[in-house]
C-alpha cells in the first residue's frame, strides 16, 4: 500500500461539506472529491454535545487533532478511512448544526468574530494518502481500517463487519437499522439492547436471521439491491413478541427473541395467559432472574432453573436438617427420607449437612412456599432425581 502525507485547511476539507440529518452522517467534502462516510464506515456518533464541541475546543486552543487518513480509490476521489468523526464534527459547527461555550456563552459558527472564524477554517490538517495496491487491494484498505481506527472508541463487531462486507447490502440494512430516524426505533428498544448509531439493532437482525452465521449470511448476500429477506424476519419475530406479552417490561430487552420465536412461535400460545403468569412472577420474591421468565412461560412452566428461584437460609436448612436426623436416628433410618423408603445400602445412612440440599416438599413451581414448613433435606442424588415434581 502506497502512502503520501499532506496537509489540508479545514476549509479545504470542509468546502462543499454536506450532512444528512436523517441518516446522521457527513457526505462530502474537498468540494465534492471526499466522500466522507464511504460504506465500511460507522455511522456519526460525536453528536452527543461532548464529542463534536471538544473538537472544536481543541482546534481553538491550537492542540493537533491527530492524523487523519483518506483512501484514494480507483477514480481519484477520496473516501475517509480514519477521521470521519472529527470531520463530520468540523463540517457540523460550519453549518452551525451545534454551539460551543466561548467566554461563557454559547455560539455558533456564525456568531463568531472574524478572527476565530479564519483560526479555524486555516488550522492545518496531516492527512495519510493511502492508496491499496494489486488485486488485493480492497483486503489491504479495510484491513488498516480496522487497524487504525480511532483509541478510546473501538470499532465494535458489528462495524467491523459492515467494514469487511461493505456493498449495496450493508448500504441498505444501515439506511433501515441504523437510521435513528426510523420511526420503528421506539418499539424495537423494547426488546432490542444497544444504539442504533453503534449498529446494535443490525447486528440483532442478522443474528437471528442467519441463526448465529453472521458472517456467512453476510458474505453470501453482500451484493443483494434489497434487503427484504432480514427485514422481513426481524419484523415477524418483534411482531411476534410482540402480540404474546400484554406488557413490556425492562428485562425483556436484549433476550435472543430469534431464538424463542424460532422455538415456540409454532405453539398455540394464549397471550391472556402468558401475561398473567408473567405479572404473577415478576412480583414474585423467590424469583432472582426476572429475565428468564418469559423463556420459562413460553416453555410451558416446566424449566424452574430459568428463573433463578431463591432458595432456603442456611438456618432454615441447619434446623430442618437437626429435626430430620435426630428423628432418623431414634427411628434407626436415613436422614434422607427417600433413601429411607429404598432398599439400598444407604436405607440406614445418615448424611452430613454438607452431603444434603434443601428442598421443596410441594414443588414451588406448584405453589409450594420456600419456607421452613415446606423444607425437607434430601441427599444431593435424590434432590436431582426429584427435580420439579
Amino acid at each position: 500500500m502506497k502512502t503520501e502525507l499532506k496537509i489540508y485547511t479545514v476549509e479545504q476539507i470542509c468546502d462543499g461539506f454536506e450532512y444528512n440529518e436523517l441518516e446522521g452522517k457527513g457526505l462530502y467534502g474537498l468540494a465534492g472529491q471526499l466522500t466522507i462516510q464511504p460504506e465500511y464506515q460507522r455511522n456519526y456518533i460525536y453528536a452527543d454535545g461532548k464529542r463534536d464541541v471538544a473538537v472544536i475546543e481543541s482546534v481553538l486552543k491550537g492542540y493537533p487533532l491527530g492524523l487523519i487518513y483518506f483512501n484514494k480509490v480507483d477514480d481519484g476521489r477520496l473516501e475517509v478511512l480514519d477521521g470521519q468523526q472529527r470531520i463530520t464534527s468540523l463540517g457540523r459547527f460550519l453549518k452551525n448544526k451545534f454551539a460551543v461555550k466561548i467566554n461563557d456563552l454559547e455560539q455558533i459558527f456564525d456568531g463568531l468574530n472574524e478572527g476565530l472564524q479564519q483560526k479555524i477554517l486555516k488550522t492545518e490538517l496531516l492527512v495519510y494518502v493511502c492508496e491499496g495496491e494489486g488485486e488485493h487491494a480492497e483486503e489491504e484498505i479495510k484491513e488498516w481500517f480496522k487497524t487504525i481506527n480511532i483509541a478510546g472508541i473501538p470499532l465494535n463487531h458489528q462495524e467491523e463487519l459492515n467494514a469487511v462486507f461493505s456493498g449495496p447490502f450493508v448500504t441498505l440494512c444501515k439506511a433501515e437499522f441504523s437510521n435513528s430516524q426510523n420511526a420503528n426505533i421506539q418499539k424495537w428498544e423494547s426488546y432490542v439492547k444497544g444504539p442504533a448509531n453503534r449498529q446494535q439493532f443490525l447486528a440483532t437482525a442478522l443474528e437471528w436471521v442467519s441463526n448465529g452465521n453472521v458472517d456467512g449470511y453476510m458474505s453470501a448476500h453482500r451484493r443483494d439491491k434489497n434487503i427484504n429477506e432480514i427485514k422481513t424476519y426481524f419484523n415477524t419475530v418483534i411482531d411476534w413478541v410482540d402480540s404474546k406479552f400484554d406488557d413490556v417490561y425492562d428485562e425483556m430487552q436484549g433476550l435472543n427473541w430469534g431464538e424463542l420465536y424460532e422455538r415456540f412461535h409454532h405453539l398455540p400460545l394464549n397471550h391472556s395467559e402468558l401475561s398473567a403468569k408473567v405479572y404473577e412472577l415478576m412480583h414474585d420474591d423467590f424469583v432472582t432472574n426476572r429475565r428468564g421468565i418469559f423463556e420459562y412461560v413460553l416453555g410451558g412452566c416446566q424449566e424452574t432453573k430459568l428463573l433463578n428461584v431463591r432458595l432456603f437460609d442456611k438456618p432454615t436448612m441447619r434446623k430442618v436438617y437437626q429435626e430430620q436426623t435426630d428423628k432418623a436416628k431414634i427411628e434407626g433410618i436415613s436422614n434422607c427420607p427417600y433413601c429411607a423408603e429404598g432398599h439400598e445400602a444407604n436405607r440406614h445412612r445418615i448424611w452430613k449437612l454438607e452431603e444434603m440440599d434443601a428442598d421443596h416438599v410441594t414443588a414451588w413451581s406448584k405453589g409450594g412456599p420456600t419456607d421452613i414448613n415446606n423444607c425437607q433435606m434430601l441427599c444431593k442424588t435424590h434432590n436431582r432425581m426429584k427435580g420439579n415434581r
